[in-house]
């Protein structure tokens, strides 16, 4: 019997050729149609690569990972709920929230930033990661970090920073779910202050209050009234909270409290529209604080980059003949903002140092976080860029557009995934080849065995890991794009949920098809 198609003959397959040609046509005018934005062309030549996709889902997996508290819909067979007392010294539940790496601390100011950076993502590319079926495993993990974030802020001058001891538990090698040592709370107040982790937290805040608007507006009010009372307590009571602890520099050393002032108050006007946030990011603070002109990197660190790309957002979509559109700090904001972008781009006179393998280079420790970072802000602005209309950036007299900013963007993801001198996946989970000894103290124990504080013959096993850390970004390689798969190789082989955070955003933006929204609000 000859075979059927289209309800006719064999001779009438054609017709299947014929279908998939006009299938074809219509995605693409459907895709060309999206590009287009007040006459311009987005300019993405084809449709997103669909690895991806798939590595947004793996990088995605990561946060599951490193949930504490009770686990809900738990999909990481060898997790289980941990550190369910956190918080009880205080009678607050601070059981949920993320471990920060490969130990059990929870640090505030990283947690913080990894909240800013999923809710930032969310809301320039929520539609890719719709597309991709992973927005909701986003807003999961968003949930999960503003759960611990809320509860953390019981008054207005009160915010706890951290839980557990990270000088004690460094000494340790156990699976979170059998930990037994005490986890103390560290706090900022008035009387001790952590200007930069109060800010921060108020920026991610902002930031989800955005996110949550469309669907849960109690919620998203309720963020935000903790992000304006945060911000409040950050700039009246300033000081570095490595300044007031001490202690806690030897982890997350902040250099500065200035910069997430700034970032705050741009998270905070994009979130209210109150000009006096605007005010406060444009007038004596930007003299004192902002050090416009000079391009720096991205960081947990360092927000000031990525503040003058947000501020940029304002100037990039300011109506003709508005306030914004004329304001000259706004203005010198997105002029730094372009030479951020100028030593990003690798034809640019000012470029910055790549490896061989084409890697942004910037630190040792934890390489993949600046690459990674800029690659997320450079495809941003590539997208305000396309958006807007604004298309050229003048670099030293040359002329680049935000095609070349995308290019930029995919090269640091692609050698992220593999495309690198060692033909390694640096996303754990993702491709053939990947980190097999993370340094990830769950997953390096087998689940079920209670090793109490003494397990250090599973970090020096030179076995790889009975459990895969799916989703994490490890460290990276070296300026020689070497990379040494040890476990007790921390700078390269630990993985962070920040670094996690940006790759997602990074991803998600790679995935987008279409003009970004002209407002966040």
């Amino acid at each position: 019997m000859a075979r059927r198609c289209c309800g006719c003959s064999v001779r009438c397959c054609c017709c299947l050729l014929v279908l998939t040609l006009l299938a074809l046509a219509v995605t693409a005018a459907v895709v060309f149609a999206r590009y287009k934005d007040g006459g311009n062309i987005f300019p993405i030549p084809g449709l997103p690569d669909p690895k991806y996709a798939e590595a947004l889902a793996v990088a995605l997996r990561f946060f599951q990972v490193q949930k504490s508290g009770k686990l809900v819909n738990n999909t990481i067979p060898w997790r289980g709920d941990s550190a369910l007392r956190d918080g009880e010294d205080a009678k607050l539940d601070l059981s949920r929230g993320m471990y920060d790496a490969g130990d059990h601390v929870k640090f505030g100011f990283t947690m913080a930033f990894t909240g800013t950076m999923l809710s930032w993502s969310v809301l320039e590319y929520g539609d890719a990661m719709s597309d991709a079926q992973q927005r909701d495993a986003a807003m999961d993990a968003l949930g999960w970090i503003m759960e611990f974030l809320v509860n953390a802020h019981p008054s207005d001058d009160v915010l706890y920073i951290q839980v557990g001891d990270p000088k004690s538990d460094h000494k340790c090698w156990e699976r979170p779910e059998t930990m037994s040592e005490k986890r103390p709370l560290t706090k900022i107040t008035a009387k001790s202050p952590g200007s930069d982790v109060a800010a921060e937290t108020a920026a991610a805040m902002a930031a989800a209050s955005l996110v949550y608007k469309p669907g849960n507006a109690t919620y998203a009010s309720s963020l935000l009234d903790h992000a304006e009372r945060l911000f409040k307590f950050a700039d009246a009571h300033r000081g570095s909270y490595t300044r007031t602890f001490p202690e806690l520099s030897a982890y997350y050393n902040s250099t500065t409290y200035q910069d997430e002032l700034l970032w705050a108050a741009a998270w905070l006007y994009h979130a209210t529209g109150n000009h006096s946030y605007l005010s406060y990011a444009t007038g004596r603070n930007a003299d004192e604080f902002a050090d416009l002109g000079n391009p720096r990197y991205f960081s947990w660190d360092d927000k000031r980059a990525g503040t003058e790309v947000l501020l940029s957002r304002v100037m990039f979509f300011a109506g003709d003949g508005s306030d914004a559109g004329q304001d000259e700090v706004l203005g010198s904001y997105k002029d730094t903002a372009d030479a951020v972008m100028c030593i990003l781009l690798p034809e640019s006179d000012t470029a910055a140092f790549r490896t061989e393998g084409g890697l942004l280079y910037v630190a040792e420790w934890n390489s993949l976080q600046h690459p990674v970072a800029s690659a997320f802000l450079a495809n941003v602005y590539s997208n305000y860029m396309a958006t807007s209309g604004k298309s050229e950036l003048t670099c030293s007299g040359k002329s680049f557009t935000a095609l070349d900013l995308r290019r930029f963007a995919k090269s640091q993801a692609d050698y992220v995934l593999g495309d690198n001198p060692m033909k390694l996946s640096y996303l754990v989970g993702f491709g053939d080849s990947y980190p097999q000894r993370v340094h990830h103290r769950g997953a390096s124990i087998p689940a079920g065995v209670d090793t109490g504080c003494d397990g250090q013959e599973w970090l020096k096993s030179p076995e790889p890991n009975p459990n895969v850390a799916t989703g994490a970004l490890v460290g990276g390689p070296f300026k020689n794009d070497s990379f040494v798969d040890d476990r007790e190789n921390v700078q390269q082989n630990e993985p962070t949920t920040y670094n996690s955070a940006l790759v997602v955003g990074l991803l998600s933006g790679l995935l987008s098809t279409a003009p970004v929204a002209k407002s966040l609000s």
